[in-house]
């Protein structure tokens, strides 16, 4: 399949072959939705944590005798039942988040995410994705010319000043083609790659 290449002034340059396992999959919304659930599992730390009777301060001895006293039997103030004890079934942060996923359905949704993008015309094929200068005001004009503010940008691996015009853009990051993500295709509207690298998408 074929698609146009554009300039940095937006203006169509010539056309370029895409492979059709990548970007003519058919869209699966299940599957991306499995693949953005594993992925922000995985990303998850646990925050709360109760202490147990065993992580409590004190309560060290018996509080009174076994016999003879009258009152209920007790071996440390630190019981869950008491004012201050440990807590039985509290939250841990030992809980461990993580889920696994198949290789093949990551790549899988990868590939349906970026197809839905070239169908909807918001993924766009650029002949040089570059910035003379580390300036973000430059990066800016470009995609303020691509229409595309709201954008990831896949740049050439040489390109180094790109990465750092774009950290000052709120709404503009830059990837490199093997960290190509599901989330960050969804999160952002517009996917601009550059033309060298377009294969190297695996």
């Amino acid at each position: 399949m074929k698609t146009k290449v554009y300039n940095i002034k937006n203006e169509t340059v010539g056309e370029i072959e895409l492979p059709e396992r990548i970007f003519a999959v058919r869209w699966n919304p299940d599957l991306v939705h499995q693949v953005l659930l594993v992925k922000r599992a995985n990303r998850r730390r646990p925050v709360a944590h109760t202490k147990t009777r065993a992580e409590v301060k004190g309560g060290g001895r018996k509080p009174w005798r076994q016999k003879g006293t009258g009152r209920a039997r007790h071996g440390s103030i630190r019981s869950p039942l008491w004012r201050g004890g440990g807590v039985t079934f509290g939250p841990l942060k030992e809980r461990v988040y993580e889920k696994k996923i198949n290789r093949k359905m990551v790549k899988g949704a990868l590939y349906s995410a970026l197809s839905k993008k070239l169908a909807d015309g918001e993924l766009k094929v650029i002949d040089a994705l570059k910035v003379n200068t580390h300036k973000t005001k430059e990066l800016y004009e470009i995609l303020k010319n691509l229409q595309a503010i709201n954008a990831l940008l896949v740049p050439a691996k040489e390109v180094k000043l790109i990465y750092r015009a774009c950290a000052n853009l709120p709404q503009a990051k830059c990837l490199a083609a093997d960290s190509l993500n599901v989330e960050d295709i969804l999160k952002h509207k517009n996917v601009l790659i550059d033309k060298e690298v377009v294969m190297s998408i695996r």
